[in-house]
């Protein structure tokens, strides 16, 4: 059993110090955090893309792509695109625009973005 329990510590350890590393990168990006940053007003929020995928909203197709900064997670939501060039998993990027949401979730519409080299 401690050999679950040492496993498990390393784990969160390191998982840990990824959230710091990144929200690090975001604070020195001049960014807020993103369970911190407000609703319906124009924000930067920066992190990395945890998963991409295509889906329809309503009867318009939509590429949607989960943004985690180290406090939490946005969907960001391009309405009528099926591919965005740089935009796959793994990327770092800036997103700026409104955060609204749908249902529980917190999502941003079709914001601009810069991807991180």
């Amino acid at each position: 059993m401690p050999g679950v329990v040492s496993k498990w510590l390393d784990r969160f350890s390191v998982e840990s110090q990824e959230d710091s590393e990144l929200r690090g990168r975001a604070t020195a990006a001049g960014c807020a955090a993103i369970k911190d940053a407000p609703e319906r007003e124009r924000v930067d929020i920066h992190g990395v893309l945890h998963d991409v995928t295509l889906r329809p909203v309503g009867d318009v197709t939509a590429l949607e792509a989960s943004l985690y900064d180290g406090t939490g997670t946005i969907t960001l939501i391009w309405l009528g695109r099926r591919r965005i060039e740089g935009i796959a998993a793994g990327r770092s990027l800036t997103a700026t625009g409104r955060i609204g949401h749908r249902g529980s979730e917190r999502v941003m519409y079709n914001p601009a973005y810069r991807l991180d080299s």
